[in-house]
């Protein structure tokens, strides 16, 4: 009877790092970087910490129990509320859904129609106004443009977006569950997940569809874990067709679906843009524009493009992202959660920007101890919401240099830690 209580006791570190998180995220969602960024900033690293103890005390989880890891996951649900009922303040990404939602239910083309043109201004509502880059059509792919016109088809509103971009989040959780299970490894993983801050705040917080990308990309390797090859197929033309970054990851379906399988995931993928084909041009909208532009939080990129023009400069970094995704797949088990997420942060350590949102296509693929940097990653990147405070300040959309080395310097210390363990193991 000692070992079950034993097993229990085990859990008890790990609440304690699920109630810090609560708190410190929840004094996030009440903050306004604009405003008040140092207390903001103080607790993000609160809340990151707690969450990365949370990581490293995982693996020594041995409880069985389903009512403790039920409690742990009600608890992260908890943290969320406040989230899904504040309006949005760290992104207007939101406002710019729910425009594309209502061009396409009004019979316009959102990948023509710039919001800032005279000629529909009368389309526009005091809700679509506060979008921002209204000079540029959108960005997303034609999946991301269903999911919004279906979205206010209910309701037009930066709250509707909240709600069902949080029900990919709970998606997210339940799939990886199901993954988890089907790979033989512990439940407990899908706390790095769940109590992850970024997603709290990019989900319910900001209502970034990238979570409904990282949606269809775990039911990808839940399905290939399953053997469920079509669904898996589909499932990835789906998670490119919300955004283009797991293209990348197509090396992982080699040889684990079909001929027919490929086909018919290749089918659907041109089926979801033919209906935003306009006089032969693809429907690629601001795409263009996003790589000559747009910059943020992406150093590597910014010092290369000195020397290779932006569009070969993103060739290039897509290639070392398909070519790593290669290597996994050929090198690491077949369900690895590393090949998942290690190839599309290759791709992102050379993209023009790197929003924090982007860092959510990682978040499902973090369970073992290679992840441990990527977990580092998505609680470093925390801090740059402060653009906000030194745009109001300087009418300059940058993040600190010193926030910019701490970021990246936390993951190469990171990783630099988890290479000695394992040589030190090794030996």
């Amino acid at each position: 009877m000692s070992a079950p209580a034993t097993s229990e006791r085990g859990v008890r570190p790990l609440c304690a790092c699920g109630t810090t998180i609560a708190l410190a995220v929840l004094a996030m969602a009440l903050l306004d970087p604009r405003e008040r960024p140092c207390l903001f900033v103080a607790s993000a690293v609160l809340a990151g910490s707690a969450y990365l103890l949370a990581f490293v005390w995982l693996p020594r989880i041995r409880a069985e129990s389903r009512r403790a890891l039920a409690m742990c996951l009600a608890l992260a649900a908890l943290w969320r509320v406040p989230f899904l009922v504040l309006p949005p303040r760290l992104s207007s990404d939101v406002y710019r859904y729910v425009w594309d939602g209502r061009l396409q239910r009004l019979g316009y083309n959102p990948y023509i129609v710039v919001p800032e043109d005279p000629g529909v201004a009368h389309l526009h509502t005091a809700t679509t106004r506060r979008m921002e880059n209204g000079w540029v059509p959108t960005i997303y792919p034609p999946a991301a443009e269903l999911f919004f016109r279906g979205v206010t088809a209910v309701e037009e509103s930066p709250r509707a977006m909240k709600a069902a971009l949080l029900a990919c989040d709970v998606s997210v959780a339940v799939m990886l569950l199901g993954w988890l299970a089907a790979t033989g490894r512990s439940p407990w993983w899908v706390l790095a997940y769940a109590w992850n801050p970024l997603v709290a705040i990019e989900g319910g917080g900001n209502a970034h569809v990238d979570l409904l990308g990282t949606m269809c990309l775990t039911l990808v390797a839940w399905s290939l874990a399953r053997r469920w090859t079509m669904l898996a197929a589909a499932s990835f033309a789906l998670a490119v067709a919300v955004k283009l970054l797991p293209a990348v990851l197509a090396p992982l379906l080699w040889r684990r679906v079909r001929l027919r399988d490929a086909l018919v995931g290749t089918a659907l993928l041109v089926g979801l843009y033919l209906p935003f084909v306009d006089g032969g041009r693809l429907p690629l909208g601001s795409v263009g524009q996003y790589l000559v532009y747009w910059r943020f939080n992406g150093p590597a990129f910014a010092t290369l493009v000195q020397l290779v023009p932006p569009r070969r400069l993103a060739a290039v970094a897509v290639l070392i992202g398909f070519a790593l995704a290669a290597w996994t797949r050929a090198k690491l088990p077949r369900d690895s959660a590393d090949a998942w997420s290690w190839p599309i942060a290759a791709t992102l350590v050379l993209a023009p920007s790197v929003y924090p949102w982007y860092l959510l296509w990682l978040t499902p693929f973090l369970s073992g101890s290679a992840g441990f940097p990527l977990a580092v990653w998505t609680v470093s990147i925390l801090p740059t919401y402060v653009a906000f405070h030194v745009r109001e300040a300087t009418g300059e959309w940058i993040v600190p240099c010193w926030l910019v080395v701490v970021e990246y310097g936390s993951v190469a210390a990171a990783a630099v830690w988890v290479a000695a363990r394992r040589w030190r193991t090794a030996r």
